[in-house]
């Protein structure tokens, strides 16, 4: 650094004046944080003056930019550049010169250099173990205490000291800090510490130039030292002698120890229970050992163990306890009671005692001399003393005191003594009765007081009061009434007493009271008057129903003196027999008197009351016979109908009034045509007095009906009472299939007629979609119809109209109530050939015929028929028969041979033509048995002989012969009676509605739902199987007639009357099958069957009012024309 020439501090100076230092640094030591101030002087005029740090230029501006703890101190006009440095540190250690530039009087100049020290006391101090904490050692054991000091200049010494005194064992090493000029001094001292320096400090001391004090950090020290011996501190000089039950008290002191001692008390090496307690400023232990000392306690030795952690071995202090203890009883054998002038004879026996006791008998205040006395080895130690007495009693005797008293030089200040009172036998001189005079009347419940005393007499005369010779006795149970009240002996002087009070009774009436004392005994005798002891009403009859004769006797049993009987029935006196009277208990005597009555309904409850009076004693006693007429119950209260959702829990509640009322007289039944219906084995029947319940938990459909409460309680007749369960649950839509099918010519000339059925409690209202958008019934092409009886309910949509591009759609009925809703889909499709019949099985087999059942398919809304084709195999050429009848679901193909194997087809047919064979189930193939194989249906039995001519002539020749001409009969037959048939159909339509020649059968309830109805009517039928095949509706009743052919004389429709099971016929194809409903047991019991005619399939015209037919028929809105003017898709042709 150069210098600088602005802002100089300059020193005019004349020229005459001499150059040089007037004043030069030294050398300067300092505290970190104190301020140093380096001294220059200059006399030489017009120099510039300026400071250099370790050969740094510092400036010769006075504040000495760069620097700002540093500025030059003085007057500069007195040549004073000193250098002034606040707030040291260590960076400020450094030499320094003074310097002053050339000048036009002189030449430059430089002071000497000095150094300024800077010094940097130690902060703290780090030992281990750490400061401030308390070390645990164990005396005499060595340990090394290690302390580092901070950083410092120069290096700090470190001195520990233990309690106070210097430790010599040290080793210390300098170290360099952590920074350039700062050192650290690392201390090691070995500490061997001693009892003496419990609770003392361990403290490493730091001393440096720069401390003014040293620096201490410190440790607590803990020594561990193990305690002195225990001292036990004995109460009194004789150590170990003690007396049975005295409170010992001991005790033990352990002193020193660090931690304090540990006691424990040791009876006979036994540990005792012990608390302790410590006094930690004096290091003392003591523990109080408190015990009442007994006799077995003799020579047991009690013993105080101290000891601490650090004990190398167990210190004890043990006594051995001298006990001693007089006898704890006296006891005297025999007995004091004799009989004048005669000996007793007594022992005197004590418990074991230590020392031993003598023995000496006082009678009163006379000394009596026993008669041989015995010492005995005891327990604990003691002695057993025994001392017999013999002696002559006299009367004068009676009550004096027999003493025998146990002493000892051991116990000279107690006195040991068993005393008896002697008791001299002697009896009673004199016995009387003191009561009231002989003769007087007493009125029942009088209190009389009776008193017998004695006099004389040793032990007391035992005074015994005797009724009639039995002895008199107070009553054992509280609760018995208090009429004898027997007082206890007492004694006043020479005389004994003892009172017998009475509340007398008719029992009392001249019964002698008797008081005995041994063989003295006076007596005294009673007379009572008392009013009748009972007054008992007797029928003759248990049971009263209305026109009865009940005879009541009225009996008074017994009474003092004798009373007058009477009869009243509600206030109304009634006449009665009066009988003589008789003798009677208590020595009284009895009345009786009768009374007949005639009962009728009105006297239910009334009072018959007998009274008897008694002149003499002027009081009536009465009693009363309550009229109880039983009649039939009557049913008072029943709900009507009982509703409950389903799961859910209900009460049928059933009150009835009726007399008796009986536990078990409440009895239930399920009406219904079905004995399943008549079970209740899933309801309980509950009853409480006059009210009886049937309670249904998780109510079920198949629990909805009428039930009947019968009420019986043993009258006749029995109460009946009719309650319909009401089972509410949510819409359940008839949707066996997932699809449902209506079949309509498109051409905007006919109508259609969907129809959906649903189940739900309470009523059900139907909504109806197309396509999935709701349907606008305002709309006048549709026209809805909603029947509902009971829980069934049908929604009858019709279609006028019918259009193929907008009414072929799936339309949704929607059904719903307060509990939910439930849907069904219908498709509306166009008329076309019959869907295969599905599920054809085999139901039964001979070897001439089979059995065959199926399941009719979608009838594409024409009339279907159904036609069988067969073939033997092996054989060729088929065979085909016509089902009959043609609603038939169910036939048995007739005209076969043993042992062979077929295989039979069914087709469906309409106007439009044939289902075909290629679907799937719609053959099948069966083997006939042999003629010695058992039918597998005994239902269907071996014919007795082979049809006639079927067995010389060829067979298949024979089947192709007869097929084929009445093929043909059966073909003209009906092509001509089709042609005239679909003719009048054409005219007339097909539009009427079907209906039914009988009503439904009443239901159980208002809203008890119908099963579902079997109905035959194929245009509103449905099929329902358990393998879900699809079912249909059909759109009119299509059933041409076939015309008669030459050979007959008419065509009977479906062939009915030929009943000729073997016969084939191949015609009838267009005759319709009846359908296969479903089944009746469906939805269960629930609901009745509703019953149709098959003769008549018409809906009942009462019940609805719609006069069209459910479903319209598809051709029967077309105008007369022309086979060949009909739309394609009605069609028709022969096959």
């Amino acid at each position: 650094m150069g210098l600088l020439t602005t802002g100089l501090a300059q020193l005019q100076i004349p020229a005459s004046t001499s150059r040089g230092f007037w004043a030069l640094p030294e050398n300067l030591t300092v505290v970190e944080g104190a301020a140093a101030e380096l001294l220059c002087g200059v006399s030489a005029p017009g120099s510039t003056v300026q400071w250099a740090k370790d050969g740094l230029l510092l400036g010769p501006d006075p504040r000495i930019p760069g620097f700002p703890r540093y500025h030059l101190a003085g007057d500069p006009n007195k040549g004073e550049f000193h250098l002034h440095i606040e707030a040291c540190d260590l960076s400020d250690d450094a030499e320094y010169e003074c310097q002053v530039s050339r000048s036009e009087t002189g030449l430059e100049l430089v002071s000497p250099r000095v150094i300024l020290s800077i010094l940097v006391p130690p902060k703290m101090l780090q030992m281990t173990p750490e400061a401030g904490s308390t070390v645990t050692w164990v005396a005499g054991q060595k340990y090394e205490v290690s302390c580092i000091s901070g950083d410092a200049k120069p290096a700090p010494d470190i001195t520990f000291l233990q309690s106070g005194q210097i430790i010599s064992d040290i080793t210390a090493n300098v170290n360099e800090g952590s920074w350039e000029k700062l050192f650290t001094t690392e201390a090691t001292a070995r500490v061997t510490p001693q009892s003496s320096d419990n609770g003392q400090l361990l403290v490493c001391e730091g001393s440096s130039p720069a401390l003014d004090t040293p620096i201490k950090a410190s440790v607590t020290m803990n020594v561990l030292f193990p305690p002195g011996p225990p001292v036990i501190e004995w109460p009194g000089l004789d150590e170990g002698h003690v007396r049975a039950g005295q409170s010992l008290e001991l005790q033990c002191t352990a002193r020193g120890g660090n931690p304090p001692a540990t006691l424990q008390w040791l009876k006979n090496g036994q540990p005792m229970p012990t608390a302790w307690g410590t006094e930690h400023a004096q290091a003392v232990a003591r523990s109080m050992l408190v015990m009442i000392v007994r006799p077995e306690d003799h020579g047991t030795r009690l013993s105080c163990e101290a000891h601490n952690s650090v004990s190398e071995g167990i210190q004890e202090r043990g006594i051995t306890l001298q006990v001693t203890f007089p006898p704890s009883a006296i006891t005297i054998l025999g007995s004091a009671s004799q009989s004048e002038n005669k000996n007793v004879t007594l022992s005197c026996i004590t418990k074991s005692s230590r020392p031993r006791v003598l023995l000496r008998w006082w009678l009163g205040w006379r000394q009596l001399l026993p008669t041989e006395d015995t010492v005995m080895d005891g327990l604990h130690g003691g002695y057993v003393s025994m001392s017999n007495l013999t002696f002559l009693v006299r009367r004068e005797d009676n009550g004096l005191t027999l003493t025998c008293e146990a002493f000892s030089e051991a116990f000279t200040k107690e006195t040991f003594k068993k005393s008896l009172t002697l008791s001299v036998k002697y009896p009673a001189q004199k016995l009387w009765i003191e009561g009231p005079p002989e003769g007087q009347l007493f009125r029942a419940g009088t209190r009389v007081r009776l008193v017998c005393l004695a006099i004389g007499g040793n032990p007391d005369p035992s005074l015994t009061w005797y009724k009639d010779s039995r002895p008199v006795t107070e009553p054992r149970l509280p609760q018995e009434p208090r009429r004898v009240q027997l007082g206890n002996l007492e004694k006043s002087g020479s005389i004994v007493s003892r009172e017998l009070v009475l509340v007398t009774s008719p029992s009392d009436n001249q019964a002698k009271f008797t008081c005995k004392a041994g063989h003295l005994s006076a007596s005294m005798q009673l007379v009572v008057q008392f009013p009748p002891t009972n007054l008992t009403i007797l029928a003759n009859v248990s049971v009263l129903r209305p026109g009865d004769a009940l005879n009541l006797t009225c009996v008074s049993v017994s009474s003092n003196p004798p009373v007058n009987l009477s009869w009243d029935k509600e206030g109304e006196k009634l006449e009665g027999i009066t009988l003589p009277p008789r003798s009677a208990p208590f020595k009284g005597s009895a009345a009786t008197r009768s009374v007949l009555l005639r009962i009728s309904s009105g006297d239910h409850g009334h009072r018959v009351t007998c009274r008897a009076h008694s002149t003499g004693l002027r009081e009536t006693v009465s009693a009363f016979y309550r009229l109880h007429v039983l009649y039939a119950p009557t049913i008072r209260a029943l709900q009507d109908p009982t509703e409950v959702n389903i799961g859910g829990s209900v009460d049928i509640v059933c009150t009835v009034d009726a007399k008796p009322i009986l536990p078990g007289m409440f009895n239930w039944e399920r009406l219904g045509e079905e004995k399943d219906d008549w079970s209740l084995d899933d309801m309980e029947q509950l009853s409480k007095g006059s009210t009886g319940r049937l309670r249904i938990h998780h109510a079920q459909l198949a629990q909805a009906g009428a039930y009947q409460c019968i009420v019986d309680n043993g009258v006749a007749p029995p109460a009946r009472g009719l309650v319909r369960l009401v089972v509410r649950f949510a819409p359940q839509v008839e949707h066996p299939t997932p699809l449902t099918k209506v079949a309509a010519a498109g051409d905007s000339t006919t109508s259609a007629t969907l129809h959906c059925r649903a189940r739900g409690v309470p009523n059900v209202v139907f909504t109806w979609t197309k396509n999935g958008v709701p349907l606008d019934l305002q709309d006048p092409r549709y026209t809805e119809h909603t029947y509902h009886q009971g829980g069934v309910h049908s929604s009858l949509l019709t279609i006028a109209n019918v259009s193929a591009a907008q009414d072929y759609a799936l339309f949704t009925c929607i059904a719903t109530n307060l509990l939910g809703s439930d849907h069904t889909n219908i498709q509306l499709v166009s008329i076309s050939r019959p869907d295969p019949p599905s599920g054809i099985k085999v139901v039964s087999m001979t070897p001439y015929s089979v059995g065959l059942e199926w399941k009719p398919g979608f009838d594409g809304g024409l009339p279907q028929t159904f036609r069988i084709r067969y073939e033997a195999l092996e054989t060729p050429g088929f065979l085909y028969m016509d089902v009959l009848p043609p609603q038939a679901t169910t036939f048995t193909l007739t005209g076969l041979q043993p042992s062979t194997r077929y295989r039979v087809w069914l087709l469906a047919s309409n106007a439009l033509g044939d289902s075909g064979l290629a679907d799937k189930g719609s053959h099948i193939s069966v083997t006939t048995p042999d003629l010695d194989q058992s039918p597998e249906d005994p239902d269907y039995q071996l014919p007795t002989e082979q049809p006639a001519g079927f067995s010389d002539l060829p067979l298949m020749p024979m089947l192709f012969a007869v097929g084929g001409l009445l093929l043909l009969s059966n073909a003209s037959c009906v092509g001509v009676f089709l042609w005239k048939r679909r003719l009048k159909h054409l005219a007339e339509g097909i539009s009427e509605k079907t209906k039914t020649d009988s009503k439904e059968d009443q239901i159980r309830n208002d809203y008890e739902e119908s099963q579902w109805t079997e109905d035959l009517d194929n245009r509103s039928s449905t099929v329902s199987t358990k393998d879900m095949e699809p079912y249909y509706h059909s759109m009119k009743d299509f059933i041409p007639q076939l015309p008669s052919t030459l050979e007959e004389v008419s065509c009977p429709r479906g062939f009915t009357g030929l009943e000729e099971e073997n016969m084939v016929f191949p015609g009838h194809l267009y005759d319709e099958v009846g359908r296969l409903n479903t089944a009746s047991g469906t939805w269960g019991p629930l609901y009745d069957e509703v019953q149709l005619d098959p003769g008549d399939l018409r809906w009942p015209e009462d019940e609805y009012e719609n006069t069209k037919g459910i479903y319209d028929q598809v051709a029967g809105d077309l105008d007369p024309m022309e086979m060949d003017s009909l739309p394609f898709e009605l069609r028709g042709h022969l096959v």
